[in-house]
């Protein structure tokens, strides 16, 4: 592995330990096994490597990201498959909990950054339809614009919601079960009351 390539990883790894904001050229020169003037040669700056740094990391921690809620658990039991999926979710943000910040994170800096905003959209792009498929039991391409319009993305904002609980206060933070009667709370289903109550029971 060349220079180049040694220092995205260097750079792909220190977003991940230690953020864009806080990462500096000598930390990423530290993981990469490299130099300071390799940055410059090989990319122009270091925010140019930081860049393609956090374009390429976007993509790989969706995919993993992907994997983990789409593999099956040992809570994974039952016939309600939306209690499933939440128990996914929740075990995913407890595990891979550094993954999900790095998410944040790369939203954050897509503001100041068009080629990494017109890869986040992309990936919320893909993030509805994935949602979709999975609730509905469909292959992503046999789910229709409309559900993926409505059912992904009231997922998608559901799970950020429940992320930010889940990271910064997880002792408060809803189980499973409680985001799964939130839901069909919200949906104006019977017993309402009795619903909730027997959540906190």
């Amino acid at each position: 592995m060349g220079h180049r390539e040694e220092l995205l990883r260097g750079a792909k790894k220190a977003l991940l330990e230690k953020g864009w904001a806080r990462t500096t050229a000598r930390d990423v020169v530290a993981l990469s096994g490299t130099n300071l003037g390799s940055i410059g040669y090989h990319y122009g700056s270091t925010e140019a490597l930081m860049t393609a740094a956090m374009l390429s990391a976007v993509e790989e921690w969706g995919d993993a990201l992907g994997r983990a809620l789409a593999e099956p658990g040992d809570d994974d039991t039952g016939d309600d498959p939306m209690l499933r999926f939440w128990r996914r979710v929740i075990r995913s943000i407890q595990t891979d909990r550094q993954l999900w910040l790095a998410s944040i994170e790369a939203m954050l800096q897509a503001e100041h950054n068009p080629a990494l905003r017109e890869q986040m959209a992309g990936g919320m792009a893909a993030g509805r339809s994935g949602m979709a498929a999975m609730l509905t039991g469909l292959a992503e391409d046999q789910v229709d614009p409309e559900t993926v319009a409505s059912l992904g993305s009231v997922q998608m904002a559901l799970m950020s919601g429940v992320l930010m609980q889940w990271l910064t206060d997880p002792a408060s933070a809803p189980s499973a079960e409680q985001i799964v009667a939130g839901i069909r709370a919200l949906g104006g289903g019977p017993g309402l009351r009795q619903q909730i109550a027997g959540v906190e029971q």
